[in-house]
């Protein structure tokens, strides 16, 4: 099986954060997380650790700059007919706590994905919420996004804590030994898929 890892928004050029919004408020020191740099790091970890695993990978938008939603579903369309997970990393706002993997709508091959995703989430953070609609049994969250709804494989986006949420923002997005417990959980959550080809 082949991953495709999508890191969403966009990265930081010459000092400046391509995307507008996506990052969390200035904290009481000074320091604030730019959302796009914080998926780009956990994508990057994760190609190291499929490397590793000798799976293969493709990385959607290996640019700083902020990839369109056209652009990154078509990447991925490329290989169309090829078993495949789609994997968009990205970290929330709004207010809240923990974690959420999403789908599109209705029962697909995608939710099985997801599930994985989920299940490794309580399992490497047994204290932080899973965030899921359990009403059809799955952890996972049906919505339409575009990159869900228009790729042609088993696709899920993850949301990975709340960098709106200082605490969550500054002890696990923002430090490495948080980013690396975040890989984790996804690096186990493909290779089950990939076991269990998905």
């Amino acid at each position: 099986m082949l991953i495709l890892l999508d890191a969403g928004h966009g990265g930081v050029i010459d000092g400046v954060y391509q995307t507008p919004g996506k990052r969390s408020p200035k904290w009481s020191d000074g320091s604030q997380l730019f959302e796009g740099e914080f998926n780009r790091w956990i994508v990057n970890g994760l190609s190291e650790r499929l490397s590793r695993r000798h799976i293969p990978y493709v990385l959607i938008a290996p640019e700083q700059r902020d990839v369109t939603l056209r652009t990154r579903v078509n990447r991925a369309n490329r290989y169309k007919g090829r078993p495949s997970l789609f994997v968009s990393v990205h970290a929330n706002a709004g207010g809240g706590s923990g974690f959420e993997v999403f789908t599109s709508r209705g029962t697909t091959q995608s939710d099985a994905a997801a599930h994985c995703f989920g299940q490794e989430f309580v399992r490497e953070f047994p204290e932080k919420p899973l965030r899921a609609d359990l009403r059809d049994g799955e952890y996972d969250k049906d919505r339409n996004f575009f990159v869900l709804k228009n790729t042609a494989m088993p696709a899920v986006l993850t949301e990975n804590f709340f960098m709106d949420n200082e605490e969550e923002c500054r002890q696990l997005l923002m430090s490495v030994e948080g980013r690396q417990r975040i890989v984790d959980y996804h690096e186990r959550a493909i290779v089950r898929c990939v076991e269990g080809h998905v």
